[in-house]
């Protein structure tokens, strides 16, 4: 698969999941100023992971109109997105923190789950600078992106799938 449509296929999947957030804000019964601290974090998330990989798929594809193509055209993508996911991830953090541990473990959010998706996304991040540095292929920058949309697609089901707090 060419990188054009890698790109093309992962921006509808990150729009789609967008639409999805939607879809959660609309059928639940309480405004979104009435929820909970943690459901409206589990919001968040759920849009920054869709959001940032629509943005990424994006800028890929632009670069790829550009001819010839850049020898460092994923070197580029890869250490925006590194600079991105790092920000955004630092900015979770701190919202995270400010929750109450309790009240985010009586929604049900278990320490493997965040262990697992933290080191997911460290471990991607890693490969991000990795290959801006030294690699300079599509498929380091590519994973990125289909983390975060893993990520977003997790979080779509728990917030269907679990009750209000």
């Amino acid at each position: 698969m060419e990188p054009g449509e890698a790109l093309g296929i992962a921006a509808q999947i990150a729009v789609t999941l967008a639409g999805f957030a939607g879809v959660v804000v609309v059928f639940r019964r309480e405004s979104i100023h009435e929820w909970s601290p943690a459901d409206k974090l589990r919001l968040r998330l759920l849009l920054t992971n869709s959001i940032l990989p629509l943005v990424l798929c994006m800028i890929g594809i632009l670069l790829l109109t550009i001819r010839p193509v850049p020898a460092d055209i994923w070197r580029w993508c890869s250490g925006f997105a590194f600079v991105i996911s790092l920000l955004v991830a630092i900015t979770m953090t701190k919202v995270f923190r400010r929750l109450d541990l309790r009240q985010m473990q009586s929604g049900r959010v278990t320490r493997l789950v965040v262990y697992l998706f933290g080191t997911l996304g460290i471990a991607v991040n890693l490969l991000q600078l990795y290959n801006a540095a030294l690699l300079g292929a599509f498929w380091p920058f590519f994973s990125g992106i289909v983390v975060q949309l893993l990520t977003g697609i997790f979080q779509f089901a728990r917030m269907i799938l679990l009750r209000p707090e």
